[in-house]
């Protein structure tokens, strides 16, 4: 079961529906319904944050969501979501130059992980007026995806299963949105080796981590 926290915003289903169609059962809940303790009784596989409408201290438990399961349950965050996951870890949100609504960009990536097998680029349907500060992303979050104009479009942690977005994987002008969400679902079972980064190997070599929910510790 995938856990979506839902952000106030009218994608979510749209994302949901998605997951459907790819066999996957997803339970949602909005972003104040429910604490980071029920989130953890219910197990689930990988916890999924929503777009929404607005910023990321906003969004009710989502911040304390992604510090609270960093390392315990695989997280992919989309637009807002991907918001929060920058700022959870240190990063800084603000006003993007320009403003993207229902407008799309060819969108260049590393070809790791939830990027594995898409066009490079591929275009990407953007919905956003804020955006992650390039010069405050912290050492722990890597840049998988950017715009040609080096906006971010993915950033991905260096040793835990969390991917974030930007853009939207659900909209029906993103090339390759299902490839994604089933290469992430793929990584969470353990069924598509992630790549491991210089700086997750150092951190593997000093300590195994055992956690439920974090399905390959190649990752």
């Amino acid at each position: 079961m995938l856990l979506m926290i839902d952000n106030y915003d009218s994608f979510t289903y749209n994302l949901v529906q998605y997951l459907g169609e790819m066999g996957e059962e997803v339970r949602v809940f909005r972003n104040d319904a429910l604490t980071c303790s029920q989130i953890a009784a219910l197990q689930p596989e990988a916890l999924l944050l929503s777009p929404g409408p607005c910023t990321p201290d906003e969004a009710g438990i989502c911040l304390e969501a992604v510090r609270f399961f960093q390392g315990r349950i695989p997280i992919l965050g989309v637009c807002l979501g991907h918001q929060v996951i920058g700022q959870a870890f240190g990063g800084e949100v603000v006003r993007a130059e320009r403003l993207m609504h229902g407008k799309t960009s060819l969108v260049y990536h590393d070809g790791r992980t939830i990027y594995k097998g898409l066009p490079n680029p591929f275009t990407a349907t953007r919905y956003h007026s804020l955006i992650l500060k390039r010069e405050t992303l912290p050492a722990c979050l890597e840049i998988s995806a950017e715009t040609e104009r080096g906006e971010i479009m993915g950033v991905r942690h260096r040793e835990f299963i969390i991917e974030g977005v930007q853009f939207h994987p659900e909209s029906i002008l993103t090339e390759g949105g299902k490839t994604l969400l089933r290469n992430f679902l793929n990584i969470v079972r353990g069924r598509e080796p992630a790549v491991r980064s210089k700086f997750s190997e150092s951190l593997r070599k000093e300590r195994i981590v055992v956690s439920r929910g974090v399905a390959n510790l190649d990752y």
